[in-house]
């Protein structure tokens, strides 16, 4: 059964962070079961998420929750090992909402290394804003 791959020993990075206020508008929002927080990125197109899990993964759901006016579009899920470089998995298309959405991911390699890449956003600007942000699926054993 699949749950949530994010844990205390996965390491996080995002692309930008909304005029480098991390304090308000940092990555660790989209982790932290708060609904008032949320990472921000900074202007520009294709922002980015990656996460690097402790262990290998197998990813079969990917769940975000965007603001409206500031999800992404047109979006692309990045897997690979721990050392090999980053192959495209799949795209998806997230609807201009404020709701989890919830993105099911077909043919799922184990990965150490997951890239979720925003490619353009319903912003003019190019910015994203999610409020929460999870990856389900299995851990190797």
């Amino acid at each position: 059964m699949a749950s949530s791959l994010i844990c205390s020993e996965t390491q996080s990075r995002v692309s930008s962070v909304l005029n480098r206020d991390v304090k308000q508008f940092g990555k660790k929002y989209m982790f932290d079961s708060n609904e008032e927080t949320c990472w921000n990125s900074d202007q520009g197109d294709s922002q980015w998420v990656t996460l690097e899990f402790p262990q290998p993964v197998r990813v079969s759901e990917l769940k975000v929750q965007f603001q409206g006016g500031f999800s992404g579009k047109t979006c692309r899920l990045e897997g690979s090992p721990k050392a090999g470089e980053l192959a495209n998995t799949t795209h998806f298309y997230p609807e201009d909402n404020s709701s989890l959405q919830s993105f099911p991911i077909q043919e799922a390699h184990m990965v150490h290394r997951l890239k979720i890449v925003f490619e353009n956003s319903a912003d003019f600007f190019g910015r994203i804003i999610v409020y929460s942000l999870d990856v389900l699926g299995e851990r190797a054993l």
